[in-house]
Order: structure tokens, then sequence, then C-alpha cells
């Protein structure tokens, strides 16, 4: 009964063994459905974003405005809804780097897209337009490392077109990720190109670490000093 009970509520890993000639079936939980591994992750996740929010918010927040403003009208920070854990959906919040029209809100950027203002572009580059999503990561329904996270359409058709799409909802979005270090960044013009982002959230997710997380911050870090691999 417990596990149909588990089976019926998401996906699960399945492992193999073989006593003699018997093989042995067993239920292999991904790392953070261990409760321990979930604190030291949040615990983690709330240090982190108060760190950048005392140090870096009071100074990067004022130049940042300053300069949207001076650029294009419109509000200084963007917000949409997305895709968050179990298919949660919250409102993930960025520095506007599109000039305001009717499209933003849905349609996804496009390399040399006209919307992007030229302080957008450098903002998006260097990903600096993500930095307000550490209030989402201290207030909850983000993580610092984790799978990105998607608009609500884009959500619906994915999980259609690619079967694994659906574990990268086991774990809360994050501001990075595997795929991003790794250079999987940008607009995706065919489904090709989001399963190898897929095929790494769902390594990330079966194989997590603290440790591995730091690594995916380092990376970053480079990126973005490097502009390196950023997004457009």
């Amino acid at each position: 009964n417990e596990v149909i009970h588990k089976l019926s509520k998401r996906s699960v890993y399945v492992d193999v063994d073989y006593n003699g000639y018997t093989p042995v079936v067993s239920l292999a939980k991904e790392p953070l459905e261990v409760r321990m591994n979930r604190i030291v992750k949040r615990g983690f996740d709330i240090l982190f974003s108060l760190c950048v929010i005392v140090l870096v918010f009071p100074w990067l927040i004022p130049i940042t405005a300053l300069l949207i403003k001076l650029e294009s009208p419109g509000p200084v920070f963007f917000k949409q809804k997305r895709s968050g854990i179990n298919y949660k959906p919250f409102y993930c919040y960025k520095f506007r780097t599109m000039r305001v029209n009717a499209q933003s809100d849905t349609k996804q950027a496009t390399k040399d897209d006209s919307r992007i203002t030229r302080f957008g572009a450098f903002l998006r580059r260097t990903s600096i337009d993500e930095f307000p999503q550490f209030f989402n990561v201290l207030i909850g329904n983000m993580s610092v490392v984790g799978p990105r996270p998607h608009m609500i359409e884009h959500t619906r058709m994915y999980s259609k077109l690619i079967k694994p799409f659906v574990i990268r909802h086991w774990v809360k979005p994050g501001i990075t990720g595997l795929a991003q270090a790794k250079g999987y960044r940008g607009e995706t013009k065919e489904v090709k190109q989001m399963q190898d982002r897929v095929k790494m959230d769902v390594f990330y997710i079966q194989h997590w670490s603290m440790t591995m997380d730091i690594r995916i911050i380092a990376y970053t870090c480079w990126n973005m000093i490097s502009m390196q691999k950023m997004g457009y």
C-alpha cells in the first residue's frame, strides 16, 4: 500500500539488484527527498540570499534602477508568473530589460530582440537581471540553485513534448542551475535544445549535494565575470 501510494503521488526511481538469481526491486529517493538535505539547502538559501540583499542590493538597485529609467520609461522591476515546485505558480521578479509592450509578458526573448534595451542587453548578458530573485529565494518559492522556472505556457507545452520534464518540478526552481552553468541558456528554437537542458536538470536532481550547489554557484560567478555562456 505504501508503494502504491508513493507511485500515485509522483514518479520515482527504481533500483534493481539481485540476490543470487532473485531480482530485488527498491524505490530510490532523490537526495532532496531526505528531510535533512532539504533543511541544509534551505538554510544555505536563506544565508546566501540575506548576504546578497544586505551587501549588494543597497548599491546595485539604485544604480540599476537609474540606468533602466534613463533609457526606457516604465517600472524598474518586471514580474512574471512561473511554475514552481509541484507546478505551484509564483511571481518571479527581474530587473526590467525590455521596453514596455504587450508582448513582453509572454513572448520568449530572442537573439537581437528589438524589445531589449541596450542596458537591458548588458543586464541579460551578465545575468544581473536575475538578482531580484534573491527576494524569491528568501521568501521560499525559489532556491539559489535549481532548474530554471519557466512561464506557465511553456511548462504546459514542454510537459507534453518531453516526458522527464515533470521531474524538474520535484524541487524548487533556482536562480541558476547545472544547465545554465554548463552553457544551456538563451532561446530554445528546437525541442532538442530543451531536452538537453532537462537532462542536465534531471541529473542535478538525482545527484544533488551541497558541494554540487557550491560548484554551480562558482561556475555561474565565473560566467558572469567573463560574460561567457550567458543569455541575451
